[in-house]
């Protein structure tokens, strides 16, 4: 996870974690199944394009730098001076770690010097497929521990039949050299005397090998009878010879018999065994009799009172020889021991073997494997059954309280993961809440708000304003249910929401049937009035898609465009609406109910900023505007170069170029297509949304675009000051009268204004 994000990223691991099907955070005291791991390696493979060894090498060389900044780096350092003591102690580290971390299942190691410096190492584990991992991990050893470069080739690759169970045994051949830095191999490549120092260093070696040689030859000459020597033979005996090089030998001294008697040695060393090749025993010590009661009869056999679990061997002389480096771990048979015994958990032993050449026997020195109090009581044992010298003692202790120090861990960071998932549910929760408060209030707006801002009031000198309502909507209302009404809204006004998202406007307020949207508010562009225009014509053809309730024929819209400047700002602290002042809102609603039924009614100031931008629009002529007297109107019929998957935001088909557009069409025929389609050519909202393309882009508002007005008044609709979409009718032609509706709905045919009047101080944003 954590070699994933440091080097591809959180994205790339979250798209890797779900096609691989593993959890999305890993513990670092539990233990999961291996199949987690080959999983991702699969998933990352193909990714990355590579082989799985590629990948569990890199993860090997990451694992290393992780453990170094886990704090284990003094740690590695201290297993050996070279890389192959390193390796022969690795099985030693293991076993420390397993007394912290009880389910750990960690590989064995053994390794074999070649004559040619090279070594071979075996490695060993019941966790198939990772053994790629190893050549990672050991080249990042040897070349930060040891500053050197090694090779590792796979010689074989086998089942290891030695071992109790089907163990994978793989065989590297190692080959290591000393490394240099890129920098220091071109500049020594670079110098002529590169051959020479070159040969120099070879010589060095050599000399290198001539005092190993010498060494070996000073140890090899330690024999049973000591010889004491005066000062200046030992100086001569490490002196080699023609090299004038002082050598740092040693040459151990041993007595003529052991000073030690058995019953002594027995005392002081309660937990030994010595058997011989036939595993039968010859010696054990005092306090491993106690809790083995057969191992006082000599010359029973080792291995029908015990098992070996570490390393997993069968207990046979040869093998344990072959791991004589390796530590064992032993554990009694329970059929074996007193019945005192037989609720308990068994006793494990941990130590070293040694084989005695002499006597042809092995001896095992070992201590109880323990790794708390509370199992020293499970086994009904005392510290004082263990030595004094035996670190053992100490070790349960220590051990005791980092348990405890890790359970605080763990429980920390459980709770981390805790509060991660918390935190992001809050985050999910938080984007749903600021995509419902963008929803109400334009989003530099609503983060001013949140800040605790003032917003203030803003000048617009020029946008584009429409409003729409459904014809005949108060006589559908009183014809049907009122949920076929929240049906029949609810549909129309889903398809008018998604083509303000494909050409960019806003969403004023809907009350009722009425439906208002700006372009070029509250972000400026200059392309505000095609913006609107052709959202106006994308909800003629999509209020076709909506049937009526009463007559089972589509709807009809009233649309009214306007352009001109407004005033817009903040009104109120609860329900905070953002609002629309000006004429320009007054005369958008009066294009809208002096307009005609599937008809975009134009104002003078709209069709002087559509002209000349590729829309087809007829003049209505004069007539009178109530509050406004003549006014010259227009319609606007269509967009002559989109396409109607363009406007209304479909992906374009080969087909558009051929067909005939909607946009054209007279009535009975776009009626006949929307029926013969079944409404679904006409929207489809499972269909992706496509913005059109205009040849500007919306502008970042400026800090500065709204000046502070500290007196804002207005006087109401019914002094033509502004208006919203709050209306009701006259007391004279009241939609209430059904009589009344029919005189309206034929005027309105005919082209003559209908007499909606609207009643509100202002327009909501929501």
């Amino acid at each position: 996870m954590s070699l994933v994000i440091e080097k591809i990223g959180e994205e790339t691991w979250e798209k890797l974690r779900i096609a691989a099907g593993v959890p999305d955070t890993f513990m670092t005291f539990k233990v999961y199944a291996d199949e987690n791991t080959m999983r991702l390696v699969e998933e990352a493979c193909k990714l990355l394009d590579v082989e799985p060894a590629v990948v569990l090498k890199q993860f090997g060389e990451y694992f290393f730098e992780f453990c170094k900044r886990s704090g284990y780096d003094h740690m590695l350092r201290t297993l050996g001076g070279n890389l192959m003591e390193f390796i022969e102690n690795l099985d030693a580290l293991h076993s420390y770690l397993s007394l912290s971390y009880q389910e750990m299942n960690a590989p064995s190691f053994r390794v074999e010097k070649n004559a040619d410096s090279s070594m071979l190492l075996h490695y060993y584990s019941d966790r198939r497929g990772l053994c790629h991992i190893v050549p990672g991990i050991l080249g990042a050893v040897a070349m930060d521990f040891f500053n050197s470069e090694i090779t590792m080739e796979i010689v074989s690759q086998m089942e290891e039949e030695e071992r109790t169970g089907k163990k994978e045994h793989v065989v590297f051949l190692v080959t290591q050299k000393p490394a240099y830095s890129h920098k220091r191999r071109s500049r020594l490549s670079a110098k002529p005397q590169y051959l020479s120092e070159t040969r120099k260093q070879t010589k060095k070696q050599l000399n290198k090998l001539d005092l190993e040689r010498a060494t070996n030859k000073i140890r090899n000459r330690a024999s049973g009878s000591p010889v004491r020597k005066n000062h200046w033979e030992t100086i001569r005996g490490i002196v080699t010879l023609g090299k004038g090089k002082l050598l740092r030998g040693f040459e151990p001294v041993y007595p003529e018999s052991l000073w030690v008697d058995i019953k002594t040695f027995c005392n002081s060393f309660p937990f030994h065994i010595v058997f011989t090749k036939e595993l039968k025993v010859k010696q054990t010590g005092i306090n491993i009799q106690k809790v083995v009661p057969g191992l006082q009869t000599m010359d029973i056999r080792l291995d029908e009172y015990f098992t070996i679990v570490h390393p997993e061997v069968t207990f046979k002389i040869s093998s344990v020889q072959k791991f004589i480096n390796s530590q064992f771990v032993l554990r009694t048979k329970r059929e074996m021991m007193p019945e005192s015994w037989k609720h308990r958990p068994m006793l494990e032993l941990r130590g070293q073997m040694v084989w005695m050449e002499y006597l042809q026997c092995m001896l095992y020195l070992c201590s109880p494997l323990l790794r708390s109090l509370h199992e020293l009581e499970e086994r009904h044992m005392h510290l004082s059954d263990i030595a004094f010298h035996d670190v053992t003692r100490d070790l349960i202790l220590l051990n005791q309280q980092r348990l405890a120090e890790m359970e605080l861990s763990n429980q920390l960071e459980r709770k981390k993961e805790e509060l991660r998932i918390l935190s992001k549910h809050l985050e999910e929760e938080k984007k749903k809440t600021e995509a419902l408060l963008y929803a109400m209030l334009p989003k530099h707006v609503a983060n001013q708000l949140k800040e605790g801002k003032k917003v203030d009031a803003g000048e617009f000198k020029e946008c584009t304003i429409l409003f729409s309502d459904v014809v005949t909507f108060t006589s559908i209302c009183a014809q049907c249910e009122p949920i076929q009404i929240v049906v029949m809204l609810n549909t129309m006004y889903l398809k008018f929401d998604r083509l303000t998202t494909v050409h960019d406007v806003y969403k004023v307020e809907t009350i009722g049937d009425a439906y208002m949207v700006v372009g070029g508010v509250p972000v400026p562009v200059s392309s505000h009035a095609e913006r609107v225009a052709n959202f106006s014509l994308g909800m003629i053809i999509a209020a076709k898609g909506v049937t009526n309730p009463v007559t089972g024929k589509p709807i009809q819209i009233r649309v009214g465009v306007t352009t001109g400047p407004v005033l817009a700002g903040v009104v109120g602290e609860k329900m905070p609406r953002y609002c629309l002042f000006g004429d320009t809102v007054n005369t958008a609603s009066r294009m809208e109910s002096h307009g005609v039924p599937n008809k975009i009614h134009l104002s003078p100031s709209a069709f002087r900023a559509l002209k000349d931008k590729n829309f087809e629009i007829h003049e209505r002529g004069e007539i009178e505007v109530k509050g406004k007297g003549k006014m010259c109107t227009y319609f606007l019929i269509r967009n002559l170069v989109a396409s109607e998957n363009e406007i209304l935001g479909r992906p374009l088909r080969e087909s558009d170029s051929g067909r005939e557009s909607l946009q054209s069409l007279p009535e009975s025929k776009a009626e006949y297509a929307s029926k013969k389609d079944g409404g679904c050519n006409i929207y489809q909202d499972q269909q992706p949304t496509i913005a059109m393309m205009y040849t500007d882009k919306p502008s970042v508002v400026p800090e500065n675009i709204y000046t502070k007005i500290k007196n804002i008044t207005g006087k109401t609709r019914y002094s033509e000051s502004y208006g919203s979409l709050h209306s009701v009718h006259s007391p004279q032609q009241s939609d209430d009268h059904p009589q009344q509706l029919s005189k309206d709905h034929d005027e309105q045919g005919m082209g003559k204004p209908s007499q909606k009047n609207i009643k509100s101080n202002l327009c909501i944003l929501l």
